[in-house]
């Protein structure tokens, strides 16, 4: 709600009932006027000029926080000093455990304090102290002047209140409008992060609502009081780019127009590039550069963050080789290495890099700490490409996975009074993927990639259709014949924490398949064969014990991995396999499902949302748009030519790591709110929100036909 105080200090709706929805379909010369009046209508009055903008809101200096563990003390921060201004957008960006969050949830006030505590360093907020604040004044501050964006949508709802509640409930804690009012402001937000029948969701709740959505609702309670500043912690990484352009375009229009000072952490450095004002990169715990976010992408002068720049796939770019990534893994921060820490992974260390390295100004105006910053300047330093393993060559005879007019309908109750209705998953589905090939999926949440997975892996029984696998028929396949195909078909999970059995040491979840399947041959067959696994998927052999609490994220996904390769499969569904990954371990395990694929003639299925990472692993690449696929065609072609308009608007809408480009390509956003599953349009379902649609797209259901040779799409307009 932007808010205007009365005479008597309230704060109410500065519109009233006039309030207008900014939708992410609202046209943009609308959008601009409203912000224009927006700015005089700002809660305190300051927009993003004068002198208040040219002072630092946030201001942290030398920020140290320590974690009390079993080990001993860890830092988890360590001498952290940044600063945002009124309107602008500075990023945070770093592996894992860097300490990005911790750094966030210091200057919220969120850290638990019987573990973790802020030891040095002062925290300044307007001119205030935060970290001198009582309780009482911190909650006053929280929420309505500085409101947080949290990373994980399902761990911060609140699974037993519906959504409209916890909505509503910042708007009446900290403006105390009423209960109307509220809701009212509450559909206005759902609109606008994208969220479709948003009366009616209102009253569901968390559980309710796919990943993608739960994070929308989590950025809805974010804006709910118009706050002065916002701290995103990863906000779109389980967004699909149609939605993340969106939502980000709208917080970037925020920040400039309203004076709102943004801090978006993130590991997507697209994002970085089309959105940051400066970036600081962190690297255990310590900050190791920051600038302006055209010098760091264009020049950057540390080691760690050339690395992390050329571990990124680039959407604009046909693949040339194999992604460069970083060796080895972030340390430990309760045994952090003397000296800089990240020489033991740097290729270029020294002797001197034993000493801890000042940050200090270099030639482009940022801050690097490194000792050897100017030989980089002077391009005495630079990291060598990697040779290109090349592809698989496929058999282009009889397809090795075949699935004809695919459908996947759910029945949908229609509650106490109102009427059911079918979700149309998957309809009219048709695909063939050769052996040794990579098909690559894409389209926004809930258009069916994941059940069209789901489907082929025997987890969902189709409506319609036919499924054939190396020439078997899997749908009419029963008892020991399914369970063989079974042993050829696998998948790679998108979250490998809640997918593997905390309770199971490594070695028995890579085992159990092995047992299934009476595969162990010898009494020590099992423990030998899961450490040859271990070894294919670069993990070290005494992580056999280990349980996957002890595991980082990129090492849980590759032991997925090693449980998918334990039976010898032909063919393997990567359902999001990346998505949740570091940029350098995101890297390291494209590289690693390559070689794979190479060395053991693996076939994959890979549904991900990321269009760079889709285009630099597979072969060929089919959209998708609400249960249909819209185009088809070789990586390169659908990529440098694409027919369907949803596809053209999908490509505009994915940011390009490169700040100077991004400022020559703007974002075309899709217009219009993502139609009802329940309730899709008629003829092409797209039309809706197609800018070429004519009255026919409304009548007629295009057909996926061949536009030219192996490029299809289901467009009259083509």
């Amino acid at each position: 709600m932007i808010a205007r105080r009365t005479l008597g200090g309230r704060r109410e709706c500065a519109f009233g009932p006039t309030c207008v929805a900014w939708g992410p379909g609202a046209a943009i010369g609308r959008r601009r006027a409203i912000t224009s009046q927006l700015i005089s209508a700002n809660h305190d009055g300051q927009g993003a000029s004068g002198e208040a903008s040219r002072r630092p809101l946030l201001d942290v200096e030398g920020l140290a926080v320590e974690f009390t563990t079993g080990a001993g003390r860890l830092r988890a921060v360590d001498g952290l000093s940044i600063s945002v201004a009124p309107g602008e957008t500075l990023a945070i960006v770093g592996e894992s455990g860097s300490g990005k969050s911790v750094s966030a949830l210091s200057i919220m006030r969120l850290l638990p304090g019987r573990i973790a505590r802020v030891v040095s360093g002062s925290i300044q907020f307007d001119g205030r102290d935060l970290r001198s604040m009582s309780d009482a004044e911190i909650r006053k501050v929280r929420g309505s002047q500085i409101s947080m964006i949290f990373q994980e949508p399902m761990s911060s709802l609140n699974p037993i209140l519906t959504i409209g509640y916890q909505i509503t409930e910042p708007l009446r804690i900290h403006t105390g409008v009423s209960k109307e009012k509220a809701r009212e402001r509450a559909v206005e937000l759902m609109r606008m992060v994208g969220i479709p029948d948003a009366e009616r969701r209102l009253d569901q709740y968390p559980h309710q609502f796919s990943g993608g959505m739960r994070q929308r609702v989590m950025i809805a309670i974010g804006l709910a009081c118009n706050p002065r500043m916002i701290i995103a912690d990863e906000p779109t990484t389980a967004l699909d780019v149609t939605i993340q352009a969106q939502i980000l375009e709208l917080l970037k229009n925020l920040s400039r127009d309203l004076g709102i000072a943004l801090i978006v952490i993130t590991h997507n450095l697209g994002v970085v590039a089309r959105y940051a004002d400066r970036v600081a990169v962190m690297y255990a715990a310590r900050l190791v550069e920051e600038g302006a976010a055209e010098e760091i992408f264009a020049r950057p002068r540390h080691p760690y963050t050339m690395g992390l720049l050329r571990s990124v796939p680039r959407l604009d770019r046909p693949r040339t080789g194999r992604l460069q990534t970083i060796d080895g893994l972030p340390p430990n921060l309760a045994k952090a290495p003397e000296g800089c820490r990240f020489a033991p992974r740097c290729p270029f260390r020294i002797d001197m890099c034993s000493k801890v390295p000042p940050l200090e100004p270099t030639d482009t105006g940022a801050r690097s700490a490194c000792f050897r910053w100017q030989e980089i300047a002077d391009g005495a330093i630079r990291w060598e490409g990697e040779p290109d393993g090349g592809k698989v060559a496929l058999e282009r005879g009889k397809p090795l996975l075949s699935v004809k007019n695919l459908r996947k309908h759910f029945p949908v109750s229609g509650g106490m009074f109102g009427k059911p209705g079918v979700v149309k998953a998957v309809e009219d589905v048709s695909f063939d993927i050769a052996r040794g090939e990579t098909l690559g999926l894409v389209g926004e949440s809930g258009c069916g990639k994941t059940t069209v997975g789901r489907l082929l892996l025997g987890l969902e029984d189709p409506s319609a259709g036919e499924i054939s696998f190396a020439g078997t028929d899997l749908l009419a396949a029963g008892g020991d014949a399914r369970k063989d195909l079974r042993r050829k078909i696998q998948v790679i999970f998108q979250d490998p924490y809640s997918s593997l059995n905390p309770r199971m040491t490594i070695g028995q979840i890579i085992g159990e398949p092995l047992r299934v399947y009476k595969l162990a041959k010898g009494p020590d067959g099992e423990r030998n064969r899961v450490l040859e696994l271990l070894g294919q998927v670069g993990l070290r052999p005494e992580m056999i014990d280990r349980y996957p609490h002890q595991l980082s994220g990129g090492q849980r996904q590759r032991v997925g991995i090693a449980r998918a390769l334990a039976i010898e499969p032909d063919f393997i569904v990567c359902d999001e396999a990346v998505s949740a990954l570091d940029v350098s371990i995101q890297g390291q395990i494209i590289n690693l499902l390559e070689d794979l694929q190479r060395r053991l003639g693996l076939t994959f299925l890979f549904i991900a949302h990321d269009l760079a990472v889709v285009r630099h692993i597979s072969n060929r690449v089919a959209v998708m748009y609400l249960g249909r696929i819209m185009e088809l065609a070789d990586r390169d072609e659908l990529y440098s030519n694409p027919l369907h308009p949803y596809t053209k608007l999908l490509l505009d809408a994915a940011p390009v790591p490169d700040p100077v480009v991004e400022k020559q390509r703007a974002a075309r956003l899709i217009k219009g709110d993502l139609p009802s599953p329940v309730n899709p349009p008629k003829g092409c379902v797209f039309h809706t929100r197609c800018p070429m649609a004519v009255k026919e797209c409304g009548e007629v259901i295009p057909q996926l036909e061949a536009k030219k040779d192996g490029h299809f799409a289901a467009c009259i307009r083509v």
